[in-house]
């Protein structure tokens, strides 16, 4: 009977912090996200270079240079639309499996990227990765975003969305970056 009651009050644990927001595991939440992320207004324009495997730029000298790569693991209806942002402002947004690049000063920095969807719950989700930038590296990263409809995933997310931000090592960043289309954004005015 003991071992029931414990279970139950687990159970009524998990429920209850699931719902409280203050427990949320949606990184939007957390006080680092308006650290790294830009203006929730802020929206770019879009065009995607459809030619792939470009050179790629070096980073200028006494800076880093930052790669961050769409992975879009699946599409319902179109590409999805990403925000990257770096230390409280945006530096550019990718559709579909493409890129932008960027460089920073040595030190820290707090990454962001985020996919905005009427169909996502709470319309936003975001993943964040705090860097401390070495002069003359190059940093590649993985912006994965998976969409589907019957599964949950590890935000208890109901509607199967999720939006993974990761470090690669050079080889896979590489890789990644010369199959991808450069993505040129403006924000809009």
């Amino acid at each position: 009977m003991k071992t029931l009651a414990s279970l139950l009050i687990t159970f009524l644990a998990y429920f209850a912090c699931a719902q409280n927001p203050a427990f949320s595991q949606n990184p939007a939440m957390t006080p680092t996200a308006p650290l790294a992320c830009g203006p929730m207004s802020e929206q770019f324009k879009l065009t995607i270079d459809q030619e792939v495997g470009k050179p790629q730029a070096q980073a200028a000298a006494g800076e880093a240079k930052i790669y961050i790569v769409e992975d879009q693991m699946s599409k319902a209806v179109r590409a999805v639309t990403i925000r990257m942002g770096i230390d409280g402002a945006w530096q550019g947004a990718t559709r579909g499996p493409s890129y932008i690049s960027f460089s920073v000063e040595p030190g820290e920095h707090h990454l962001c990227v985020d996919w905005i969807s009427d169909w996502i719950p709470n319309g936003r989700l975001v993943s964040l990765y705090g860097l401390n930038a070495e002069a003359g590296k190059t940093y590649y990263f993985r912006a994965r975003t998976i969409a589907g409809v019957a599964s949950v995933n590890a935000q208890n997310n109901a509607s199967g969305a999720s939006l993974d931000l990761d470090l690669l090592n050079s080889d896979e960043g590489e890789y990644m970056v010369a199959h991808a289309a450069l993505s040129n954004s403006q924000a809009k005015k």
